[in-house]
């Protein structure tokens, strides 16, 4: 402890010997005392501490007045008064080092709190040249970006990222993990802004858009599925809280998810469990993805959202997609290359940068790594058929 902490135990120490009287047993509380204080400074060693000077300072006290009633000094039943009261003053000073060790957690929990609370807000619209303008269709163009999250030049997580989506059209991405894929969408709905260039959303900087306003143009499935306690219809509001039940379930129909949901027993009114635990891995994908489409944006974003889904659903939904979702730009993540091989547009990423670019036919033609993922995808399958 500090020498100012130091001198005030000490301080206390004394009152406490003072309370207790003289002797043995006045040293030894007040040296237990001392023990417990400074015990709230390494909590791991606090009860131990508290405990053993407690044990010694009850052992001081029988042993000091079992020698005064030998000596005939004092009768039996003031050596037992005396015990107990010894016991109930360092069980008070055992309660005080208590208060003051969780005090002292407080604080730092506190200290923690307060950081949060204190952060600075990196993402703000205060400047937007544009606070009122809407999203209304759906064309997407990277210029020549770069991103770093620490900002740092010499971090960069994307690259020269340059390419242009127009409205309706559907655009893949693949590559291997850790390429780059979740951080370059990210910056379609301002999750995260550039370290250098422009991301534009109807020719204008998604900087100068209000965040409220972007992000209701803007639909997206992350890789990580988030259900919520309630029902199924409840989660599928969030996406559009006044929506009726038909646009629920002309949704869910696009989303494959109406079938399995009528199945059960309350339908849309069966509840999800905390996190969507009634439900498997693939139905919580395509209960995602009705909650984004609902919400019928003009951008829709699915980050690998339909890899527990079975390849056959996952035609079906595309095959809606086309259908119902002719006006929206498709922005799609995936590992398989049969989930975008239909796209407009396929960007082939590798650390971080686009080293592809075009149709499946033009990839497969002149991307080396495109092709190696292909190919390797295809015999896997083949094997998977034989195995079978």
């Amino acid at each position: 402890i500090s020498e100012y902490e130091e001198k005030v135990v000490g301080k206390l120490s004394a009152r406490v010997a003072a309370c207790v009287g003289g002797g043995i047993a006045a040293s030894v509380a007040a040296a237990a005392f001392a023990h417990l204080v400074v015990g709230v400074e390494v909590a791991d060693a606090t009860m131990p501490v508290m405990m053993l000077a407690m044990n010694i300072t009850t052992l001081a006290v029988v042993w000091y007045g079992g020698n005064i009633i030998i000596a005939g000094d004092m009768p039996v039943g003031n050596l037992t008064a005396f015990t107990t009261y010894i016991v109930q003053i360092l069980m008070s000073l055992m309660m005080l080092s208590m208060v003051f060790l969780q005090s002292s957690r407080a604080m730092a929990s506190l200290k923690r709190v307060n950081e949060v609370m204190d952060t600075r807000i990196d993402l703000k619209d205060d400047h937007a040249s544009h606070k009122e303008l809407q999203v209304t269709e759906g064309r997407v163009e990277f210029r020549h970006v770069d991103f770093s999250y620490t900002g740092s030049e010499d971090e960069l997580v994307l690259e020269d990222i340059s390419f242009t989506a127009r409205p309706g059209q559907t655009v893949g991405i693949i590559g291997s993990t850790g390429s780059g894929k979740t951080s370059l969408v990210q910056m379609i709905p301002r999750l995260y802004d550039v370290t250098k260039g422009q991301v534009l959303v109807d020719g204008v900087d998604v900087r100068e858009y209000s965040l409220r306003n972007l992000r209701q143009g803007v639909g997206m499935v992350l890789q990580k599925n988030v259900l919520f306690s309630g029902t199924i219809e409840e989660n599928l509001r969030w996406g559009k809280e006044d929506a009726t039940e038909e646009e629920i379930r002309e949704m869910a129909a696009s989303a494959q998810a109406d079938g399995f949901v009528t199945s059960f027993t309350n339908g849309y009114d069966t509840d999800m469990g905390q996190g969507g635990v009634n439900v498997s891995g693939g139905q919580k994908q395509r209960l995602c993805i009705a909650r984004a489409l609902l919400k019928r944006p003009r951008i829709l974003i699915l980050d690998d959202s339909t890899s527990a889904v079975d390849t056959a659903t996952e035609a079906k939904i595309r095959e809606c997609f086309r259908t119902t979702l002719k006006d929206t730009t498709k922005i799609i993540i995936a590992q398989r290359i049969g989930s975008v091989e239909e796209a407009d547009l396929i960007l082939v990423l590798d650390d971080g940068r686009i080293i592809g670019q075009g149709t499946h036919e033009e990839l497969l033609k002149g991307c080396g790594a495109y092709q190696e993922i292909y190919y390797s995808q295809r015999d896997r399958e083949k094997e998977e058929v034989g195995a079978s």
